[in-house]
């Protein structure tokens, strides 16, 4: 999720007056952090703690990880019995389950057996065998995850479910991430977490973040002016890896287990970085008609679709005002 770019980019030492930037690893990914403000020692430490406030939700959330609280819930599909979730966890899984319902099926965060599998395909540049897409697609549904509100607990119904957060994890991350900066008194910052961005207040003097649709690669793009708004993109334009002549996202469609070959990305901005991740992978597969249906609802939400044909590029724009 690269195909953003922030044309605001300066750096400063930790001691001098203005922007200052901080770098961390996790999730697979690079965090960077961007503060306006002048005293550097204040947005160190303020930096420090939103970087081990996204440890601690790795630690949590990644399918990476077998101690994780996320891994041990998908081992407990061997048996069905019913698991104690944290208030991390059930948030994400409530929102995901939401969406799922939305969407039926089209984001699914029990899409993990074939996440697996792609993997392995991607590595090789060879299309998963019929036979195991097809047992990998038995132990994924979301009507197979039920959760337990009265008790915050869940249950997985299928032997060999894997839960995938993938969609959804980096924005929960940098929602946390901006909550703790803001806690610092630190409210002029943004997030990027691995490509989904998280903005506060704006810098001084400035409208907002700015961002260009597409990246570098799209100079003719939109730029947008974004603050206090979340902002993630996903697609299969940078992304993809190609197997005979077929070039297939990391992004898989739920329903045909397969990985998305549309030569295309869609940007949304919303309220959140947890709306904003899980809408950017359901958008791409839902495709743009149906996009404009499920944010029918949601008027504070815009969906920016760049279609790649040949050497042209196609961009469709959903936004709020359009749906009054």
């Amino acid at each position: 999720m690269r195909s953003l770019f922030i044309l605001l980019f300066f750096y400063s030492s930790f001691y001098s007056f203005g922007y200052h930037i901080f770098e961390h690893d996790c999730m697979g990914t690079k965090f960077i952090i961007k503060i306006d403000e002048d005293n550097g020692l204040k947005a160190k430490k303020g930096a420090i703690a939103a970087f081990k406030e996204a440890d601690r939700l790795n630690l949590i959330l990644s399918d990476y990880e077998d101690s994780s609280e996320l891994s041990r819930f998908s081992k407990s599909s061997s048996t069905g019995e019913k698991f104690r979730l944290s208030k991390d966890l059930y948030t994400i899984l409530t929102h995901g389950q939401k969406l799922a319902n939305e969407t039926k099926g089209d984001f699914d965060v029990t899409v993990g057996p074939l996440s697996r599998l792609w993997r392995i395909a991607r590595f090789r540049k060879r299309i998963p065998p019929q036979e195991k897409l097809t047992a990998a697609m038995e132990r994924v549904g979301y009507n197979h995850l039920k959760l337990l509100s009265n008790e915050r607990a869940g249950r997985l119904g299928v032997n060999g479910m894997i839960l995938d957060l993938g969609g959804i994890a980096k924005g929960f991350a940098a929602d946390r991430m901006l909550y703790s900066l803001k806690n610092a008194g630190l409210r002029r910052c943004l997030i990027d977490a691995g490509g989904d961005l998280v903005t506060g207040d704006p810098p001084r003097d400035k409208e907002g973040w700015r961002i260009r649709i597409g990246g570098n690669q799209h100079p003719d793009l939109p730029i947008l002016n974004v603050s206090n708004q979340a902002v993630a993109t996903s697609g299969d334009i940078e992304q993809f890896v190609l197997i005979g002549d077929e070039k297939f996202s990391h992004l898989i469609n739920p329903s045909t287990g397969l990985g998305l070959t549309s030569r295309s990305q869609v940007t949304v901005v919303t309220s959140s970085g947890m709306e904003a991740d899980s809408l950017a992978s359901a958008c791409l597969v839902l495709g743009v008609e149906k996009t404009k249906l499920l944010l029918a609802e949601r008027p504070q939400t815009s969906a920016y679709f760049l279609h790649c044909r040949g050497k042209k590029n196609y961009l469709n724009i959903i936004k709020p005002v359009e749906r009054k």
